[in-house]
C-alpha cells in the first residue's frame, strides 16, 4: 500500500513516455521546451503546496506513501508536478497536431470572461475558504493575463482538450481522494474549501488541474515559440 501514490504518478506518465518518441507525435523534440515550463510551474505549485501543508489545509496519509519527504511534502506529492503535467501537455500536444480550428476570437473572449466571472463570484463567496479564494482567483487572473495580455488564440482549444482530460482526471484524483481504496491518500480541510464534491473530489481540484496545466501550456508554447522564431532568424541569415 505505501507505493500506492508512486504507482499512480508511474502508470500516469508511462504511456505519454512511451509515445513521445512515435515518429508521427515527436513529442521528444518539444522536451527543450517543456522541461523548463514543467520546472518554473513546479516550483510555483510545489511552494504553494508547501504553504497549504503546513496551514494544514491539505495533508498526506503516510499508509499510502514511502516516506522519503522534500521539506514538508511526499516526495510522489513532488513527482505528482511533472507527472500530471507531462501526460497532460502530452495529450494537448497530440490532439493539437489533429485538431481543426475551434470557434473564433469572439467565442474564446466569451467562454473566457465567463469563466472568469464565474470563478470571481464564488472565489469572492467563499473568500474565508483557503483553497477556493486561491484557486479561483489566482486562475482567473492567469485566464485574464492569457486572454488580454498575452493575446493566445489556443484558449478554446485548451479549454475543449482539458474537457477531455478531465476524464482520466477523476480516475486518478479519484484514487487520491479515497475513491476505491480504503482510506484517502490526500486529505482536505472541510473548513478550507467549498466541501461540494464530485464524488470524493472536491470540485476545486478541477480548477487547480486547470490552471497548472495552463500555466505549464502557456510557458511551454512561448518557448517553442521563440525556438521557431530563432530557427527561422538563423535560416534567413544563412540564405543570405
Amino acid at each position: 500500500m505505501q507505493y500506492t501514490y508512486l504507482l499512480v504518478n508511474f502508470f500516469t506518465i508511462i504511456i505519454p513516455f512511451l509515445f513521445s518518441f512515435h515518429p508521427r507525435l515527436k513529442f521528444h523534440k518539444t522536451w527543450c521546451a517543456f522541461f523548463p515550463a514543467v520546472f518554473l510551474t513546479g516550483l510555483v505549485f510545489v511552494l504553494w503546496d508547501m504553504l497549504f501543508t503546513k496551514m494544514g489545509v491539505w495533508g498526506f496519509n503516510d499508509r499510502y506513501l514511502t516516506g522519503i519527504e522534500i521539506g514538508n511534502l511526499p516526495l510522489e506529492e513532488v513527482l505528482f508536478f511533472f507527472c500530471i503535467p507531462y501526460a497532460c501537455v502530452f495529450t494537448f500536444h497530440c490532439l493539437d497536431l489533429f485538431m481543426n480550428e475551434i470557434g473564433g476570437s469572439k467565442m474564446q473572449k466569451i467562454i473566457t470572461l465567463f469563466l472568469v466571472a464565474f470563478l470571481l463570484i464564488f472565489g469572492t463567496i467563499h473568500f474565508s475558504k483557503s483553497y477556493t479564494a486561491t484557486t479561483f482567483f489566482s486562475f482567473a487572473l492567469l485566464l485574464l493575463y492569457a486572454q488580454f495580455i498575452l493575446k493566445i488564440n489556443w484558449l478554446t482549444r485548451f479549454y475543449v482538450i482539458y474537457a477531455v482530460l478531465l476524464i482520466p482526471f477523476f480516475f486518478v484524483n479519484g484514487i487520491l481522494t479515497g475513491s476505491w481504496i480504503e482510506e484517502q491518500v490526500v486529505w482536505y480541510n472541510p473548513e478550507e474549501f467549498m466541501n461540494f464534491r464530485i464524488g470524493t473530489i472536491p470540485v476545486e481540484d478541477a480548477f487547480y488541474g486547470a490552471e497548472l496545466i495552463l500555466m505549464n501550456l502557456l510557458i511551454y508554447k512561448y518557448l517553442l515559440n521563440r525556438k521557431k522564431a530563432v530557427a527561422a532568424a538563423n535560416l534567413k541569415t544563412t540564405a543570405l
